[in-house]
């Protein structure tokens, strides 16, 4: 039935690009210590109040990890930390990495088990540390938990999902027994069917955390092959899989440009669905992310004019 409208009003619909860019507004970024330190000035490549998370991997000491926050913060940045449990051996480890944070001026971090095999100490999960009350005593006011459309078999090695929805449904209901401002950003994904199924099976748990959706950057085809095998993400290998079959498409990057396409105007067309925005994995290095986010979002010149 075609759609009727007021008299005098004329209907203006999102186009893809519209879309595209309204969605894209709100994306965040992940550098590591040091790919952070290849970048002369980040000013000149990303948006002026684009959140940066900070991974923190085995092995990184946390002087690096608060040296690259300072420089994120003076330059105009606000910065969000890893907290991997399995890295901090206990208490006291977990109050002084909060405190040095808390005195840069960081407010927010990403609160996750970690990829270590064997925990440092007495933490395995980010429940555990959440459960502490630390977060709150030294001033974070936003907390982010990590999210796996498409499982984690560390968590759920039986291929279900059952302990990841469990622990979502612990978080939320953390939300509502606090203050804290919590939602959660995934792990990459490169199908948006699935991504899409997931979010609102969360919707249908009754897990109304914001979903900052984990996208990976343009990169090579065998270096998304090769992060996507390491980081367990199962279902989504068969998108690059069917592509590396096509010996005239492993010589072009890969850009994730079809999955956010089909969420954007999946969000558009569905105000109220629970992904807000993505989150990008600058797996084939940061300075092409940002020049396709740029691209993307119209903001290269204002970049380069900063530069």
């Amino acid at each position: 039935m075609a759609q009727i409208l007021p008299f005098g009003r004329r209907a203006h619909p999102v186009t893809g690009s519209d879309a595209l860019r309204a969605f894209l507004g709100g994306f965040s970024i992940e550098v590591m210590p040091r790919t952070a330190e290849k970048i002369p000035d980040f000013r000149t490549i990303l948006p002026a109040g684009t959140r940066v998370y900070i991974a923190h991997i085995e092995g990184v000491p946390i002087e690096d990890m608060t040296r690259t926050a300072a420089r994120l913060l003076a330059e105009g940045f606000p910065v969000m930390p890893h907290i991997p449990a399995r890295l901090v051996p206990n208490r006291a480890t977990l109050e002084d990495w909060l405190r040095r944070y808390r005195d840069l001026g960081v407010e927010q971090a990403l609160i996750l088990a970690g990829g270590a095999r064997q925990p440092a100490g007495d933490y395995t999960s980010s429940m555990e540390m959440l459960e502490t009350g630390l977060f709150d005593t030294f001033g974070f006011t936003r907390l982010h938990v990590a999210g796996h459309p498409e499982g984690n078999k560390d968590i759920d090695p039986d291929g279900s999902d059952r302990n990841v929805i469990q622990a979502l449904r612990w978080k939320t209901a953390f939300t509502e027994r606090t203050d804290a401002a919590m939602a959660i950003t995934t792990q990459f994904a490169f199908e948006p069917a699935p991504i899409i199924a997931w979010a609102d099976r969360l919707q249908a748990e009754s897990i109304h955390l914001p979903i900052h959706i984990g996208i990976a950057g343009p990169a090579k085809l065998q270096t998304l092959i090769k992060f996507a095998m390491a980081c367990g993400v199962g279902p989504s290998l068969r998108v690059l899989t069917r592509r590396a079959a096509d010996l005239t498409q492993m010589v072009r990057p890969f850009t994730p440009d079809a999955v956010l396409t089909a969420l954007a105007e999946h969000k558009a067309a569905h105000p109220g669905f629970n992904i807000v925005a993505p989150h990008i994995f600058p797996l084939g290095g940061i300075g092409p992310a940002a020049d396709y986010l740029n691209d993307r979002l119209g903001t290269r010149s204002a970049a380069a004019a900063r530069a």
